[in-house]
């Protein structure tokens, strides 16, 4: 075996963010490196996940996933090759997926890591299509907002790692129509012409309500919402009766330094018995197998297409994170550390 590097760089959270993170509130720097502990395994990431989640938990404040601590490196998705193994069934060249990223190379307990095959998907894909922002577009479409065939679909942050793959999704199985937004003319074009949406439309030239409206003269049945305030709002408008929102992200919300106000026309849910329910995608574990099965199955056939936005250098760790909060990313972003 080849001797292990001494060092590993990794992003320490060093400042609780108010408002938009800055670079100050970061900091990358070297840990030592030494043989795993027995039952553990020493990993060399190729890749880690940014997502927008991590916010939150840039925070300190109760949730339902422990805040960053200051100066200690911060985690979340990651896939890496095993360089050093004290567990019996992982060896060396093993391909991981674990909870150890924003570091080169990580120290993970066995039970924390699972095989993934190069050799069904590309590595990366593991923390997007076929991952947690897979499961979640998976689960919060089928089993939060119950999707039936025939159902109308709106989706915010379309473009994204888990709004693009709700609407195909919604396609596959039959709606009758399924519209996005994006914040650019190249993704709404992306979502029409590579993703198969029926409509979409830039979100940054004019009201979100009056362009869903024309999107969806007949209204939609199904709201999957990655973005919250003014989307949420002109989605409570266009619903029809016991239309079923899946809340899963307010990206729009999430630097917001002053109280935001509901939407304004919140009183809707009564008379259109809506159904409004947040999801995490931990709740969902239990249909991971039948995902990964449909899922790889459409992939496979071409019915289902992904997108990556893959930034290189663990250096560039902060701006990944950032430019995901922007929307600058098109599908999953990602940080490659394989250069």
């Amino acid at each position: 075996m080849s001797a292990l590097p001494a060092t590993s760089r990794e992003w320490h959270l060093v400042a609780r963010p108010h408002g938009w993170p800055a670079a100050e509130d970061f900091a990358l720097r070297e840990a030592p490196v030494s043989e795993p502990a027995a039952g553990r395994l020493l990993v060399r990431n190729l890749y880690f996940s940014v997502d927008p989640y991590m916010r939150g938990r840039m925070n300190d404040v109760k949730s339902y996933v422990p805040p960053f601590q200051l100066d200690r490196p911060m985690d979340g998705a990651a896939v890496g090759e095993v360089i050093a193994s004290g567990v019996d069934g992982f060896a060396v060249g093993d391909h991981v997926l674990h909870g150890l990223g924003w570091r080169e190379i990580a120290e993970v307990p066995a039970e924390q890591a699972v095989k993934v095959d190069g050799s069904l998907a590309p590595l990366s894909a593991y923390l997007g299509v076929l991952g947690m922002t897979g499961l979640t577009a998976y689960a919060g479409l089928f089993e939060v907002a119950s999707f039936k065939e025939g159902d109308a679909v709106f989706v915010s942050g379309a473009a994204g790692a888990v709004g693009s793959q709700v609407g195909q999704l919604a396609r596959i199985k039959g709606a009758s129509r399924v519209i996005g937004s994006a914040g650019s003319d190249d993704k709404v074009k992306l979502l029409t012409e590579e993703y198969g949406f029926d409509a979409a439309f830039n979100y940054k030239k004019g009201p979100v309500a009056e362009q869903l409206a024309e999107a969806a003269p007949d209204g939609i049945d199904v709201y999957f919402d990655n973005v919250g305030g003014e989307h949420l709002e002109a989605a409570l408008s266009s619903f029809n009766v016991h239309g079923r929102a899946t809340i899963c992200g307010m990206i729009s919300l999430y630097n917001s330094t002053e109280p935001t106000p509901a939407p304004r026309n919140l009183a809707l849910v009564i008379g259109k018995r809506l159904r409004l329910q947040g999801m995490l995608v931990n709740d969902h574990r239990h249909l991971q197998s039948q995902f990964v099965q449909e899922v790889a199955g459409w992939i496979g056939s071409g019915e289902l297409k992904y997108s990556e936005t893959l930034v290189e250098g663990i250096e560039h760790g902060y701006e990944a994170f950032v430019g995901l909060l922007r929307g600058e990313n098109t599908g999953k972003m990602i940080v490659s550390l394989t250069g």
